[in-house]
Protein backbone atom coordinates (compact mmCIF):
# COMPACT_ATOMS: atom_id res chain seq x y z
CA UNK A 1 0.00 0.00 0.00
CA UNK A 2 2.68 2.43 1.21
CA UNK A 3 4.55 1.61 -2.26
CA UNK A 4 1.35 2.60 -4.01
CA UNK A 5 1.36 5.53 -2.34
CA UNK A 6 4.64 6.72 -3.29
CA UNK A 7 4.15 5.68 -7.19
CA UNK A 8 1.19 7.74 -7.64
CA UNK A 9 3.21 10.69 -5.51
CA UNK A 10 6.17 10.00 -7.96
CA UNK A 11 3.77 10.55 -11.04
CA UNK A 12 2.18 13.47 -9.75
CA UNK A 13 5.25 15.15 -9.03
CA UNK A 14 7.17 14.25 -12.59
CA UNK A 15 3.55 15.37 -14.15
CA UNK A 16 3.94 18.65 -12.41
CA UNK A 17 7.59 19.16 -13.41
CA UNK A 18 6.80 18.39 -16.91
CA UNK A 19 3.49 20.68 -17.31
CA UNK A 20 5.46 23.54 -16.09
CA UNK A 21 8.59 23.12 -18.42
CA UNK A 22 6.03 22.33 -20.87
CA UNK A 23 4.31 26.06 -19.99
CA UNK A 24 7.61 27.54 -20.60
CA UNK A 25 8.12 25.31 -24.02
CA UNK A 26 4.82 26.53 -25.71
CA UNK A 27 4.57 30.30 -23.70
CA UNK A 28 3.70 32.51 -26.43
CA UNK A 29 3.84 36.27 -26.51
CA UNK A 30 0.11 37.76 -26.94
CA UNK A 31 -0.23 39.88 -29.74
CA UNK A 32 -2.76 42.85 -30.66
CA UNK A 33 -4.04 42.83 -34.15
CA UNK A 34 -5.37 45.87 -35.79
CA UNK A 35 -7.41 44.54 -38.36
CA UNK A 36 -10.35 46.06 -40.27
CA UNK A 37 -13.95 45.04 -38.89
CA UNK A 38 -15.20 42.07 -39.50
CA UNK A 39 -11.69 40.39 -40.24
CA UNK A 40 -11.81 37.04 -38.76
CA UNK A 41 -8.71 36.24 -36.54
CA UNK A 42 -8.19 32.66 -36.72
CA UNK A 43 -5.72 30.85 -33.92
CA UNK A 44 -4.16 28.03 -34.70
CA UNK A 45 -1.17 25.96 -34.03
CA UNK A 46 1.00 26.71 -37.26
CA UNK A 47 1.56 24.79 -40.28
CA UNK A 48 2.95 21.95 -41.05
CA UNK A 49 5.87 19.94 -42.81
CA UNK A 50 3.23 18.08 -45.70
CA UNK A 51 -0.04 20.18 -45.01
CA UNK A 52 -0.42 24.17 -43.87
CA UNK A 53 -2.13 22.73 -40.86
CA UNK A 54 -1.10 19.18 -38.76
CA UNK A 55 -4.37 18.96 -37.65
CA UNK A 56 -7.52 18.52 -39.56
CA UNK A 57 -9.90 21.07 -37.50
CA UNK A 58 -7.95 24.36 -37.86
CA UNK A 59 -7.56 23.22 -41.63
CA UNK A 60 -11.37 22.92 -42.15
CA UNK A 61 -12.03 26.10 -40.49
CA UNK A 62 -9.52 28.13 -42.37
CA UNK A 63 -10.84 26.18 -45.86
CA UNK A 64 -14.06 27.14 -44.86
CA UNK A 65 -13.09 31.02 -44.86
CA UNK A 66 -11.52 30.33 -48.06
CA UNK A 67 -14.73 28.76 -49.76
CA UNK A 68 -17.08 31.55 -48.77
CA UNK A 69 -14.21 34.37 -49.12
CA UNK A 70 -14.19 35.42 -45.85
CA UNK A 71 -11.92 38.29 -45.18
CA UNK A 72 -9.40 36.50 -42.12
CA UNK A 73 -5.82 37.02 -40.71
CA UNK A 74 -3.93 34.05 -39.42
CA UNK A 75 -2.12 34.18 -35.81
CA UNK A 76 0.23 31.14 -35.96
CA UNK A 77 0.94 31.55 -32.09
CA UNK A 78 -0.60 28.20 -30.74
CA UNK A 79 -2.80 30.63 -28.28
CA UNK A 80 -5.36 28.53 -27.22
CA UNK A 81 -8.98 29.75 -26.70
CA UNK A 82 -10.86 29.67 -23.46
CA UNK A 83 -11.91 25.74 -23.60
CA UNK A 84 -8.22 25.17 -24.11
CA UNK A 85 -8.52 24.36 -27.67
CA UNK A 86 -7.64 25.17 -31.16
CA UNK A 87 -8.75 26.80 -33.97
CA UNK A 88 -10.79 29.72 -32.39
CA UNK A 89 -10.90 32.71 -33.77
CA UNK A 90 -11.87 36.22 -33.01
CA UNK A 91 -14.30 38.62 -34.74
CA UNK A 92 -15.20 42.07 -34.13
CA UNK A 93 -13.72 41.54 -30.88
CA UNK A 94 -16.09 38.56 -29.55
CA UNK A 95 -14.09 35.30 -29.37
CA UNK A 96 -15.36 31.66 -30.49
CA UNK A 97 -14.02 28.45 -29.61
CA UNK A 98 -14.47 25.21 -31.91
CA UNK A 99 -14.49 25.05 -35.38
CA UNK A 100 -18.09 24.21 -36.17
CA UNK A 101 -19.39 26.67 -33.68
CA UNK A 102 -17.18 29.08 -35.54
CA UNK A 103 -18.39 27.91 -38.78
CA UNK A 104 -21.67 28.24 -37.95
CA UNK A 105 -21.28 32.01 -36.32
CA UNK A 106 -19.86 33.08 -39.74
CA UNK A 107 -23.02 31.71 -41.82
CA UNK A 108 -25.15 33.53 -39.17
CA UNK A 109 -23.23 36.61 -39.04
CA UNK A 110 -22.42 37.14 -42.89
CA UNK A 111 -25.68 35.38 -44.01
CA UNK A 112 -23.74 32.49 -45.91
CA UNK A 113 -24.84 29.05 -46.17
CA UNK A 114 -22.87 26.55 -48.36
CA UNK A 115 -25.59 24.25 -48.62
CA UNK A 116 -28.19 26.40 -50.12
CA UNK A 117 -27.88 24.34 -53.07
CA UNK A 118 -28.85 21.23 -51.44
CA UNK A 119 -32.49 19.71 -50.58
CA UNK A 120 -33.28 19.23 -46.65
CA UNK A 121 -32.33 14.99 -47.07
CA UNK A 122 -28.97 15.94 -48.67
CA UNK A 123 -27.89 18.25 -46.02
CA UNK A 124 -29.26 15.78 -43.39
CA UNK A 125 -25.96 13.01 -45.21
CA UNK A 126 -23.93 15.94 -45.07
CA UNK A 127 -24.28 16.07 -41.33
CA UNK A 128 -24.12 12.59 -40.72
CA UNK A 129 -21.07 11.99 -43.07
CA UNK A 130 -19.56 15.23 -41.02
CA UNK A 131 -19.86 13.43 -37.80
CA UNK A 132 -18.68 10.07 -38.87
CA UNK A 133 -15.64 11.64 -39.33
CA UNK A 134 -14.67 14.07 -36.79
CA UNK A 135 -16.50 12.16 -34.01
CA UNK A 136 -14.96 8.59 -35.29
CA UNK A 137 -12.66 8.21 -37.76
CA UNK A 138 -10.63 10.88 -36.17
CA UNK A 139 -10.21 8.93 -33.28
CA UNK A 140 -8.67 5.99 -35.30
CA UNK A 141 -6.24 8.54 -36.72
CA UNK A 142 -5.12 9.40 -32.92
CA UNK A 143 -4.64 5.65 -32.07
CA UNK A 144 -2.71 4.90 -35.09
CA UNK A 145 -0.49 8.09 -34.54
CA UNK A 146 0.09 8.16 -31.04
CA UNK A 147 -0.05 4.47 -30.74
CA UNK A 148 3.30 2.28 -30.24
CA UNK A 149 4.87 3.23 -33.20
CA UNK A 150 5.23 6.72 -32.95
CA UNK A 151 7.90 7.04 -36.11
CA UNK A 152 4.99 8.89 -38.29
CA UNK A 153 4.05 11.50 -35.50
CA UNK A 154 7.43 12.53 -35.15
CA UNK A 155 7.68 12.62 -39.16
CA UNK A 156 4.43 15.42 -38.95
CA UNK A 157 4.98 17.52 -35.51
CA UNK A 158 7.01 20.09 -36.72
CA UNK A 159 9.53 20.34 -33.27
CA UNK A 160 12.83 18.73 -32.02
CA UNK A 161 14.62 17.92 -28.87
CA UNK A 162 13.11 18.59 -25.91
CA UNK A 163 9.99 20.16 -27.24
CA UNK A 164 9.14 17.37 -29.65
CA UNK A 165 9.46 14.50 -26.72
CA UNK A 166 7.52 16.30 -24.79
CA UNK A 167 4.56 17.49 -26.87
CA UNK A 168 4.39 14.00 -27.67
CA UNK A 169 4.53 12.49 -24.48
CA UNK A 170 1.48 15.45 -23.54
CA UNK A 171 -0.75 14.32 -26.86
CA UNK A 172 -0.27 10.70 -26.13
CA UNK A 173 -1.90 11.16 -22.56
CA UNK A 174 -4.56 13.56 -23.45
CA UNK A 175 -5.62 11.00 -26.53
CA UNK A 176 -5.50 8.16 -23.97
CA UNK A 177 -7.41 9.87 -21.83
CA UNK A 178 -10.15 11.27 -24.10
CA UNK A 179 -10.46 7.64 -26.56
CA UNK A 180 -11.10 5.91 -23.28
CA UNK A 181 -13.88 8.00 -22.71
CA UNK A 182 -15.17 8.25 -25.79
CA UNK A 183 -15.47 4.29 -25.66
CA UNK A 184 -12.87 3.73 -28.99
CA UNK A 185 -9.72 3.61 -26.86
CA UNK A 186 -11.36 -0.03 -25.02
CA UNK A 187 -11.08 -1.64 -28.29
CA UNK A 188 -7.92 -3.70 -29.24
CA UNK A 189 -5.75 -2.53 -32.33
CA UNK A 190 -7.22 -4.64 -34.64
CA UNK A 191 -10.93 -3.66 -33.83
CA UNK A 192 -10.07 0.30 -34.17
CA UNK A 193 -8.49 -0.46 -37.69
CA UNK A 194 -11.90 -2.28 -38.71
CA UNK A 195 -13.57 0.72 -37.49
CA UNK A 196 -11.02 2.95 -39.92
CA UNK A 197 -11.50 0.84 -43.11
CA UNK A 198 -15.37 0.88 -42.83
CA UNK A 199 -15.73 4.66 -42.41
CA UNK A 200 -13.25 5.20 -45.19
CA UNK A 201 -14.84 2.86 -47.27
CA UNK A 202 -18.35 4.92 -46.69
CA UNK A 203 -16.67 7.64 -48.00
CA UNK A 204 -15.32 6.74 -50.77
CA UNK A 205 -18.36 4.93 -51.33
CA UNK A 206 -20.88 7.81 -51.06
CA UNK A 207 -18.09 10.24 -52.50
CA UNK A 208 -17.97 8.12 -56.47
CA UNK A 209 -17.14 9.84 -58.92
CA UNK A 210 -18.34 13.07 -57.96
CA UNK A 211 -16.43 16.07 -58.07
CA UNK A 212 -17.25 17.07 -54.48
CA UNK A 213 -19.41 15.10 -51.72
CA UNK A 214 -22.55 16.09 -52.45
CA UNK A 215 -21.99 16.76 -55.84
CA UNK A 216 -20.64 18.57 -58.68
CA UNK A 217 -20.55 22.31 -56.77
CA UNK A 218 -18.87 21.88 -52.92
CA UNK A 219 -21.04 22.35 -49.78
CA UNK A 220 -19.94 22.46 -46.14
CA UNK A 221 -19.50 19.15 -45.44
CA UNK A 222 -16.07 19.40 -48.37
CA UNK A 223 -14.61 21.63 -45.49
CA UNK A 224 -14.49 18.82 -42.63
CA UNK A 225 -14.41 16.23 -45.12
CA UNK A 226 -10.98 17.81 -46.72
CA UNK A 227 -9.50 18.81 -43.34
CA UNK A 228 -9.82 15.20 -42.46
CA UNK A 229 -8.28 13.20 -45.50
CA UNK A 230 -5.47 15.39 -46.15
CA UNK A 231 -3.93 14.55 -42.82
CA UNK A 232 -4.53 10.96 -44.03
CA UNK A 233 -2.66 11.65 -47.63
CA UNK A 234 -0.25 14.09 -46.61
CA UNK A 235 0.13 13.73 -42.88
CA UNK A 236 0.18 10.09 -41.88
CA UNK A 237 3.45 8.81 -44.48
CA UNK A 238 3.88 5.29 -43.95
CA UNK A 239 0.65 4.69 -41.47
CA UNK A 240 -2.06 1.88 -42.29
CA UNK A 241 -4.52 4.60 -42.95
CA UNK A 242 -2.20 6.44 -45.99
CA UNK A 243 -1.57 2.88 -47.28
CA UNK A 244 -4.80 1.92 -47.15
CA UNK A 245 -6.68 5.15 -49.05
CA UNK A 246 -3.80 5.23 -51.55
CA UNK A 247 -4.08 1.15 -52.65
CA UNK A 248 -7.90 1.08 -52.21
CA UNK A 249 -9.83 3.67 -52.61
CA UNK A 250 -8.10 6.45 -55.31
CA UNK A 251 -10.74 8.28 -55.20
CA UNK A 252 -10.37 9.95 -51.69
CA UNK A 253 -7.06 10.91 -53.30
CA UNK A 254 -7.97 12.31 -56.53
CA UNK A 255 -10.85 14.39 -54.21
CA UNK A 256 -7.90 16.02 -52.14
CA UNK A 257 -6.12 17.03 -55.05
CA UNK A 258 -9.62 18.91 -56.39
CA UNK A 259 -10.06 20.75 -53.11
CA UNK A 260 -6.80 21.63 -52.86
CA UNK A 261 -6.67 22.94 -56.33
CA UNK A 262 -9.82 25.05 -56.44
CA UNK A 263 -9.33 26.50 -52.54
CA UNK A 264 -5.20 26.05 -51.67
CA UNK A 265 -3.67 27.13 -54.95
CA UNK A 266 -1.12 28.40 -52.80
CA UNK A 267 -0.49 25.35 -50.87
CA UNK A 268 3.03 25.11 -51.28
CA UNK A 269 3.21 29.02 -49.81
CA UNK A 270 2.11 27.39 -46.67
CA UNK A 271 3.82 24.09 -46.57
CA UNK A 272 7.02 24.17 -44.66
CA UNK A 273 9.09 22.04 -46.33
CA UNK A 274 8.28 23.37 -49.46
CA UNK A 275 11.06 25.94 -50.91
CA UNK A 276 8.28 28.24 -51.32
CA UNK A 277 7.14 28.59 -48.07
CA UNK A 278 6.01 31.96 -46.51
CA UNK A 279 5.35 32.92 -43.13
CA UNK A 280 1.62 34.67 -43.32
CA UNK A 281 0.97 35.09 -39.92
CA UNK A 282 -0.58 38.72 -39.97
CA UNK A 283 -1.39 38.39 -44.02
CA UNK A 284 -5.42 39.63 -44.08
CA UNK A 285 -7.00 37.28 -46.67
CA UNK A 286 -9.80 39.01 -48.87
CA UNK A 287 -9.54 42.44 -47.65
CA UNK A 288 -11.12 43.42 -50.90
CA UNK A 289 -14.31 41.93 -49.45
CA UNK A 290 -14.10 42.92 -45.64
CA UNK A 291 -13.87 46.87 -47.66
CA UNK A 292 -16.71 45.89 -49.85
CA UNK A 293 -18.84 44.63 -46.88
CA UNK A 294 -17.87 47.83 -45.46
CA UNK A 295 -18.94 49.92 -48.22
CA UNK A 296 -22.03 48.38 -47.77
CA UNK A 297 -23.04 48.91 -44.69
CA UNK A 298 -22.12 52.42 -44.83
CA UNK A 299 -24.09 52.85 -47.92
CA UNK A 300 -27.12 50.97 -45.98
CA UNK A 301 -26.69 53.87 -42.57
CA UNK A 302 -26.53 56.43 -45.14
CA UNK A 303 -29.84 55.14 -47.19
CA UNK A 304 -31.89 55.34 -43.83
CA UNK A 305 -30.46 58.70 -42.04
CA UNK A 306 -33.21 61.23 -42.21
CA UNK A 307 -31.58 64.67 -42.87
Amino acid sequence: MLLQVLVAGFVILVTGILCKIGHFLYKRSVRRHDVPPEVVILYQIGRGHHAPSVSPFPLKLETFLRMTKTPYVNDHSGKFSSKRKTPWMEYDGKSIADSQFCVDFIKKKRNIDLNDHLPPSQKAVGRAFQKLTEENLYWTMCLEMFGDDLTTVRKVIPYTGLKLWLTIWLLRRVIRQETWGHGIGRHTPDEVWSIATADLTAISDFLGDKDFFMGSEPSEVDCALFGMLVMIVFNMPSSRHEKYVKENLPNLVGYCERMKNRFWPDWDEHVLSSPTYQNDDGKVYFQENCEADVKKSTDHKDSNHVY
